[in-house]
């Protein structure tokens, strides 16, 4: 699913802002993931809320990335 979500973000990288660059958008996506393992890791007892917190996380993120 991941392999599956990160081909299709880089076959549409040009329409969700991601064309300032690789390098900028590989930082800011790498960024993303690291806050969304922090959040995994810090409510790792609760494993229903580190899934969600994380989800979450990550879609606002890359939303974030591709539309500003």
């Amino acid at each position: 699913m991941r392999i599956t979500w990160f081909a299709w973000l880089a076959r549409h990288a040009d329409e969700y802002g991601y064309s300032d660059g690789p390098l900028r958008a590989t930082i800011g996506t790498v960024a993303v993931l690291v806050t969304a393992a922090l959040l995994w890791f810090a409510l790792h007892r609760h494993r229903p809320a580190a899934v969600a917190a994380a989800g979450l996380t990550c879609a606002l993120g890359v939303g974030w990335l591709a539309f500003h």
